[in-house]
């Protein structure tokens, strides 16, 4: 029976004893503070970000270079792997991807290169279920990456839109409406892009629908498992996840309190609350 290893990247926001259970690789991505580079979750917290925010510093992210992807390649075939499935933020967002498919090319052993098409914890769920099918063949895994990816939603609310707009990863208008008329979207990820579910008027009333549409998604499922995002907001994270464990209480089989990571926290900025729903 070959071994099959499980890569990802950093913008998953997989709390650290989910990476060490499931024995996943995780490839950081940078984040640039006033011009250094930082590698996040080894030489940059989340909270540092939030700090350089609120500074006004210039925050910028880049993904991988392949040479990073070729690098955790070769160590995991190293350490005996005969096949990689490598599972990664959408392509829509980041060239993380494309830096995964180059180093694939020339990989010691076969790899399987995923485009999640999201995000978060959602991208976080897919590499877990990959992890958790790593007895079938790495087709099978990747198949198995992809299609809990596909059932997976995110909801998300900010507290300003300037950091997406500034990113280039919301529409101009939409940055905006939000900016002239005081609106504030209800955020998620289709078909591997940014896209505004709905407008509410205050910061609270979106964080409000981010937790109901959860429900609502949720009431449609079977079993689920969620995730609730936040940036430098542990306690408020953890009181919509009682919320929501109350709620969901018949269908909810676990519900995890994971910052995000601080690629994507530099992007969203402070006040970041998500909510991911994966099938169970």
């Amino acid at each position: 029976m070959g071994h099959v290893a499980v890569v990802t990247d950093s913008t998953a926001s997989l709390p650290a004893g989910l990476i060490e259970a499931a024995g996943i690789v995780v490839v950081p991505l940078d984040v640039v503070v006033d011009g250094v580079p930082h590698r996040e979750g080894l030489d940059i917290t989340t909270a540092q970000i939030v700090s350089a925010l609120r500074s006004g510093a210039v925050v910028r992210t880049a993904h991988p270079g392949p040479e990073a992807f070729a690098r955790a390649y070769a160590r995991v075939a190293a350490r005996g792997a005969t096949e990689i499935v490598s599972i990664h933020l959408s392509g829509e967002l980041s060239g993380t991807v494309t830096s995964a498919e180059i180093a694939a090319q020339s990989a010691a052993v076969p790899v399987h290169v995923v485009d999640s098409r999201t995000v978060g914890m959602a991208l976080g769920f897919a590499a877990l279920r990959a992890a958790g099918t790593r007895s079938l063949d790495g087709a099978a895994v990747a198949r198995a990456a992809q299609d809990r990816a596909a059932r997976t939603t995110v909801r998300f609310a900010v507290d300003t839109l300037e950091y997406l707009r500034a990113g280039g990863r919301l529409g101009p208008l939409a940055a905006t409406l939000g900016t002239v008329l005081g609106l504030r979207p209800v955020l998620s990820v289709r078909d591997g892009r940014l896209d505004v579910v709905e407008k509410v008027r205050t910061s609270a009333r979106a964080r409000e629908r981010v937790i109901e549409l959860a429900r609502v998604d949720t009431a449609r499922r079977g079993r689920v498992e969620m995730a609730v995002h936040h940036l430098g907001e542990p306690d408020a994270a953890a009181v919509v996840a009682d919320r929501l464990r109350a709620a969901c209480a018949g269908q909810l089989t676990a519900v995890h309190v994971a910052e995000i990571s601080a690629v994507v926290g530099a992007h969203a900025g402070p006040g970041l609350l998500a909510v991911v729903v994966a099938d169970a």
